[in-house]
């Protein structure tokens, strides 16, 4: 499952960074240019946050709690 998600600062990234850690799922960030494991805090700090960011998830796990922690940052409706 894809999601938009927004990314504006350290804060952000630190914060998206310790939610998805608890999941034992495997979680990616993507954008124009790549993707990055969302458990990788470097990982996030190396993309651009002026792209267009996409929260991904495979299509078989429940990943329903993982967006309502992250309801500030992405668009449950999308």
């Amino acid at each position: 499952m894809k999601k938009p998600i927004k990314v504006k600062n350290i804060e952000n990234i630190q914060k998206i960074n310790q939610v998805v850690s608890k999941y034992p799922f495997d979680i990616w960030i993507h954008s124009k240019s790549g993707m990055v494991d969302a458990k990788s805090i470097l990982g996030i700090f190396a993309l651009s946050l002026n792209e267009e960011l996409f929260l991904v998830t495979d299509d078989e796990v429940d990943a329903h709690s993982l967006y309502a922690e992250l309801a500030d940052y992405i668009d449950i409706e999308h």
